[in-house]
């Protein structure tokens, strides 16, 4: 396949595989290469914002449609470069830490730096990269950061299936890294999606703590702890309190469970390595923390962007599932009257150390984490 720029022929076949090693060279473990039509995703995405499964994310609908049009993102946009970057750290301690309600769960996404600059500086340099080979080319990069379908474009592009869960998964790789894409305006040869691999598995429909996935490949993001820890701004609705244990930013159980997740390929990127005020922290120091305190350990975390004040009531609410002591209900009561939101999970969880006091429960056992940690433990040893 030629074409032609600026009177200099191409060949686009040749191009798309410099591009794939390109993409490898600048850290990225995948890069595939799809067109641009998502029109097969409109009529679930529609359905998914018509059941309000969106929450409280307004932006989520404000751009509609357009976020299966990448076309309109970027005018004479031909196709998207789609690529993947793997984010597990070497010493994840998924089940020391949920085991354990003293401690401080923090998806593991989010112990590094925030990944958007990375990708996105990446995609920058992939997309400079291919603008100096060709001689001419517009691009734009995305990384989370615009109304864009990033995981049907991953899919197209032949980087994985979408999971019940609705993550992409790989079967050498699994589903804990991250997404990114670049548009482009030049008309490369695409790749072919893989075929699909859940087949009659339910596990992350199973194991999660809310019951978040409604149905095969639909998430309630109103359920989802990530969604409860990270999006919604104000008050954590009672009734999903106590099934949030110790889980202060984020959850990775249905990712935790899942089968292919026995293939998950650590990262080598340092920025990713876990920042040791994040990993496995104590509860009671995590309450304990100023706003400059916070602002200082989450500068360049993705964990900032939530602020301190939805920081303290996640917090809060996992105290109040920590196990019964005298320590814990100070540390609480020191914190009142700062704000009414973080005084309505203060008064929360408070009630429930009492009551495992006057009942004598040192601590709440949820059959689904215990049965989680078992999991991880027998199936991912390195991870454990």
């Amino acid at each position: 396949m030629l074409w032609s720029i600026m009177s200099k022929p191409l060949d686009l076949n040749q191009l798309a595989q410099n591009i794939k090693q390109w993409g490898l060279e600048l850290g990225f473990q995948q890069v595939g290469i799809t067109d641009t039509d998502l029109r097969a995703s409109e009529p679930a995405l529609q359905a998914w914002l018509d059941k309000q499964y969106h929450g409280e994310m307004a932006w989520m609908a404000r751009h509609g449609m357009m976020r299966a049009r990448p076309h309109e993102l970027l005018p004479g946009t031909l196709r998207v470069i789609s690529v993947r970057m793997n984010y597990l750290p070497a010493n994840a301690a998924f089940a020391s830490t949920l085991k354990d309600p003293t401690l401080g769960y923090v998806s593991r996404y989010a112990l590094g730096r925030d990944y958007h600059k990375l990708l996105r500086s990446r995609l920058k340099k992939l997309g400079e990269q291919i603008q100096q080979y060709c001689g001419s080319l517009n691009f734009r990069p995305f990384v989370d950061s615009a109304p864009i379908l990033e995981r049907p474009l991953a899919e197209k592009a032949g980087l994985g299936w979408t999971g019940k869960h609705s993550l992409i998964l790989n079967r050498e790789a699994g589903s804990f890294f991250f997404l990114g894409e670049l548009l482009i305006d030049l008309p490369l040869p695409v790749d072919q999606p893989v075929e699909e691999g859940c087949d009659k598995c339910v596990a992350c429909m199973t194991i999660c703590p809310t019951g978040a996935i409604v149905e095969p490949y639909t998430v309630d993001a109103r359920r989802c702890i990530s969604y409860l820890t990270i999006e919604l701004e104000g008050a954590i609705p009672e009734a999903f309190r106590p099934l949030i244990g110790n889980r202060i930013y984020g959850c990775d159980d249905c990712q935790l469970i899942c089968p292919w997740n026995r293939y998950s390929q650590l990262t080598d990127e340092a920025d990713f390595s876990p920042r040791k005020a994040l990993h496995n922290p104590d509860l009671l120091e995590l309450f304990s923390w100023s706003e400059a305190q916070f602002l200082k350990v989450t500068e360049g975390s993705a964990i900032r962007r939530i602020g301190h004040l939805r920081w303290l009531r996640n917090v809060a609410v996992a105290l109040g599932n920590a196990p019964w002591s005298n320590a814990v209900i100070t540390a609480l009561e020191s914190r009142k009257g700062e704000h009414p939101l973080l005084d309505e999970h203060i008064e929360w969880a408070i009630a429930q150390q009492i009551e495992k006091r006057n009942a004598c429960i040192i601590e709440v056992q949820l059959p689904k984490k215990q049965r989680l940690v078992r999991v991880i433990e027998k199936g991912l040893v390195r991870d454990a």
